[in-house]
């Protein structure tokens, strides 16, 4: 990870936007897992979008796409010292009303909440490989 300060402050490279962001607890998170999802679920780095803007008022913290830029998975990040809950999972099951996706992912770095969305949501043990995801 590329970190440097910048008038006293954490800075993190994103790589998927191209430019240095403040080295948050929550951004370490995403960092973390969007990087374990490249190097070892096989998740290509361009399908992987961050900060996507859903409404006006609402963002994903990131979506991952198919070839086709079809939307196929939503990812929140919670910073480690935020618990996984009701309340996380609720939150990106709104922001699913508009994406519609088959697959969501929350992840605060300790623990990750795996989950495919069919006529209800069918928790997973494991995150699926690039190749499960698509088929």
């Amino acid at each position: 990870m590329n970190i440097k300060q910048i008038r006293g402050k954490d800075y993190i490279l994103c790589g998927w936007r191209r430019k240095y962001v403040r080295l948050t607890p929550e951004e370490w998170v995403r960092q973390q897992v969007l990087h374990q999802l490249v190097t070892e679920y096989g998740y290509p780095s361009s399908s992987i979008a961050v900060e996507v803007q859903l409404t006006t008022k609402r963002r994903a913290d990131a979506v991952v796409y198919k070839q086709d830029l079809t939307p196929i998975m939503l990812i929140e990040f919670k910073a480690e010292t935020v618990e996984l809950s009701q309340k996380t999972l609720d939150q990106i099951a709104v922001y699913n009303r508009q994406y519609k996706v088959p697959y969501l992912l929350l992840s605060n770095g300790r623990q990750i909440v795996m989950a495919k969305v069919e006529e209800q949501i069918i928790f997973l043990e494991n995150i699926p490989e690039w190749t499960q995801l698509l088929n």
